[in-house]
C-alpha cells in the first residue's frame, strides 16, 4: 500500500524564473527505506519540505501530494501533521527548548496529551535512545551528534508513520553518522517505519535502501533498487563519484555479474577476480585525485618528497601548549596542545564531534583567546599582529556556519560589482548572481563563501567542513580548488569530518581527541593503521594490499592485478 504519492510536482520560488522541481512523481510504500540523492541544488530539499506542509517553502506549486490518500495541502486532519516527522540538516535549529528532557515532551505538549502519557512515552524513547545518561542536560551542553540524536527522538517520541531525514549526517563526525544509520535500519526493520533520507554520504546509506531516488535539476532521473541505480549513476558523470565505494571499483572493470553494494561483498569481488602479485603502489603512480587540475600530479611528488625526507620547511602558524576554556570554571576545551602547519602544506585535522577542532581554528583565526600557551603566524605572536593586519593578506577563515560570511542581499552584493573569480575557483556563479544567498543550495553557498573569502588573498586560509552539504562532483571540484591554492603558495588548515576528501587532499592528517593532538601523518600511514577514521576503500582492501585509501587507488591497484582470464 502506498503511504505517499508525488504526483506531478513543479515548483518555483517567487524571484526565481526557473521551476525548482519540474513535474516530480513517485510513490513510497509502507515500510519502505527510501533514499534520495542527487547534485547539490538539484532541489531535494525543496521536494522534502512540500512533503511537510508546516516547512513547505512559499511559492508557486503545481500538481498534488498525497499521505495515506489524503491530499496533504486541502486536509485540515491533524493527523497527517503528526504522522510525518522532520529532521533537519542543522541540528541547532531544530531544537526549541534549553534541557533534554523538555525537548523530548515538546510535541506531546502540543498534541495536548496527559502528563502520564508524556512521561511514559518519553522514559521509553529516552531509554531506547540511550539518552538517559544526559536526560537532565541543558541543549546547549550537547555535541553535534547528540544534538541530532536528540532531534530524532524528539520526533519519534510522536510515533510518526513516515519520517524524512534531510542531510541529517552532514554535521556528524565518521562514527557519529554510521551509529545515526544503523538507528534509522533499526526503526525500520523494527518498527516498520517508513523513512525518506536525503543524503550526500552514499557509503553507509545505499546497502541499507530498498529503493534509491536520484535527482537532477529538478527532475526524477532515477528510482530503483541501489544496484540498477549504480549502474544508471555509472553512465553520469557527475553522480558517478558519488557511489559507494565497492559499486566504483566494480563499474571500472567489464563484469556482468551483480554489482556489490557494501564493503563486505566488495572485499569479496576483489578475491575473487583479481590476484595479490602487486600489494602496493608506487606513491607517484597513484591517481589521488578525482578530477586533477593542470600541475596538480608534480605538487603531489613534491608533497611526498618533503614527507619522506621529513622536511616540511618554515611553519606558517604553530601551537605550543595551547590550553582554552569557554568560563573560568569549565573544563579545558584544548590542553596544552601543540602542532605546526608548515608553509605551502595542506594540514587536516580529523576527530569526534565536540572535540575540540572547531575551537582549534578559532584560536588560530585570533577569535578566541588561550589562557596559556602561545600561537604564532609566520614566526609572530598572534596577539602583536596590531589594527587587523592579521587579516590583511596574512589569514582568512571560513566558519562551518557559511551563512554567517553573507551580509548582503543578493550574491552579486556579497562578491562585488568588479568580482574577478579566482584562478582555479573552478565554478560557475553567473546564475547566482541575483540570488540571495541564503537561497542558495547548501553546497552553493559554501562555494559562494569560499569565493568570498578568498578576496582577502590570504596567506594562511583556515576551513571549517568544507565539504558539508557538497556532492561529490562539487568535492571533486572543491578539492582542486583547494590543490590549485596550495600550488599557488597557500597554506591550508582544514577541520574535516569527510574522510575521503582528507585522503585526497591532505599532505598531513592529524587525529584530534581530549583537546590535543594525539596523532598525525601522511594520509596513506595515516589511514592505514585506523580501524574507524579510515576510508572505506582501506578497510575494503585491507590486508590484501597495502595502503590504499581512496577509490582511484583501489581500481589502479585491481588494474595491476587483474587475471588475464577475467
Amino acid at each position: 500500500m502506498d503511504l505517499l504519492q508525488v504526483r506531478d510536482v513543479t515548483f518555483r520560488y517567487p524571484t526565481s524564473g526557473e521551476a525548482v522541481l519540474n513535474g516530480m512523481s513517485f510513490r513510497i510504500k509502507k515500510g519502505e527505506f527510501v533514499v534520495l540523492c542527487g547534485e547539490t541544488g538539484c532541489g531535494k530539499t525543496t521536494l522534502l519540505r512540500l512533503i511537510k506542509n508546516e516547512l513547505a517553502p512559499h511559492g508557486e506549486r503545481k500538481g498534488r501530494i498525497y499521505f495515506s490518500g489524503k491530499d496533504i495541502e486541502e486536509s485540515e486532519d491533524n493527523e497527517i501533521t503528526q504522522n510525518i516527522g522532520f529532521v533537519m540538516q542543522r541540528p541547532e535549529t531544530q531544537i526549541v527548548t534549553d534541557t533534554v528532557w523538555h525537548e523530548l515532551a515538546f510535541g506531546l505538549e502540543n498534541m495536548g496529551l496527559s502528563t502520564s502519557l508524556i512521561r511514559r512515552r518519553v522514559g521509553e524513547m529516552a531509554s531506547y535512545f540511550g539518552i538517559g545518561d544526559w536526560f537532565d542536560k541543558k541543549t546547549s551542553e550537547l555535541s553535534g551528534g547528540q544534538k541530532q540524536l536528540l532531534n530524532l527522538a524528539a520526533v519519534m517520541v510522536m510515533q510518526p508513520e513516515l519520517l524524512i531525514l534531510d542531510e541529517p549526517t552532514a554535521q556528524l563526525d565518521p562514527i557519529a553518522a554510521a551509529d545515526f544509520i544503523a538507528t534509522l535500519q533499526k526503526l525500520n526493520r523494527e518498527f516498520g517505519l517508513t523513512i525518506l533520507l536525503s543524503e550526500h554520504r552514499l557509503e553507509d546509506v545505499f546497502p541499507v535502501a530498498d529503493r534509491i531516488m536520484v535527482m537532477g535539476e529538478g527532475r526524477l532521473l532515477c528510482y530503483d533498487t541501489p544496484g540498477n541505480v549504480g549502474t544508471f549513476m555509472n553512465q553520469n558523470d557527475k553522480l558517478r563519484l558519488s557511489m559507494p565505494c565497492a559499486m566504483r571499483v566494480f563499474h571500472a572493470f567489464d563484469f556482468t555479474e551483480k554489482s556489490p553494494v557494501t564493503v563486505k561483498e566488495g572485499r569479496t569481488f576483489i578475491e575473487d577476480h583479481f590476484d595479490r602479485k602487486i600489494i602496493n603502489l608506487r606513491r607517484e603512480d597513484r591517481k589521488s585525485l578525482p578530477m586533477q587540475t593542470k600541475g596538480s600530479e608534480e605538487a603531489n611528488k613534491e608533497s611526498v618528497r618533503k614527507l619522506r625526507s621529513k622536511s616540511y620547511g618554515t611553519p606558517a602558524l604553530s601551537f605550543h601548549e595551547v590550553s582554552f576554556r569557554h568560563q573560568r570554571d569549565e573544563d579545558d576545551v584544548l590542553r596544552y596542545t601543540s602542532f605546526s602547519v608548515f608553509e605551502n602544506e595542506i594540514y587536516c585535522i580529523l576527530g569526534g564531534n565536540a572535540s575540540g577542532k572547531s575551537t582549534t581554528l578559532r584560536v588560530a583565526a585570533g577569535v578566541l583567546h588561550p589562557y596559556s600557551g602561545k600561537v604564532n603566524l609566520f614566526g609572530k605572536r598572534l596577539s602583536s599582529y596590531k589594527a587587523g593586519s592579521l587579516y590583511k593578506n596574512n589569514l582568512a577563515m571560513l566558519p562551518q556556519d557559511v551563512q554567517t560570511v553573507f551580509i548582503k542581499n543578493t550574491v552579486r552584493e556579497e562578491l562585488g560589482k568588479d568580482y574577478k573569480q579566482p584562478q582555479g575557483l573552478d565554478f560557475d556563479f553567473t546564475k547566482l548572481m541575483d540570488k540571495h544567498p541564503y537561497d542558495l543550495s547548501g553546497g552553493e553557498q559554501q562555494l559562494c563563501a569560499l569565493a568570498k573569502v578568498l578576496q582577502q588573498e590570504p596567506r594562511v586560509l583556515l576551513l571549517d567542513e568544507p565539504t558539508k552539504g557538497i556532492d561529490s562532483y562539487y568535492k571533486a571540484k572543491m578539492i582542486n580548488i583547494i590543490r590549485h591554492l596550495k600550488q599557488e603558495g597557500m597554506t591550508i588548515l582544514i577541520v574535516t569530518h569527510d574522510l575521503e576528501f582528507a585522503a585526497h587532499c591532505a599532505d598531513r592528517c592529524a587525529l584530534f581527541f581530549n583537546g590535543e593532538i594525539t596523532s598525525e601523518d601522511a594520509p596513506w600511514e595515516f589511514f592505514e593503521g585506523n580501524n574507524f577514521y579510515t576510508t572505506a576503500a582501506n578497510r575494503m582492501t585491507r590486508n590484501l594490499y597495502e595502503k590504499i585509501i581512496t577509490v582511484e587507488d583501489a581500481i589502479e591497484i585491481c588494474r595491476l592485478n587483474q587475471r588475464d582470464d577475467s
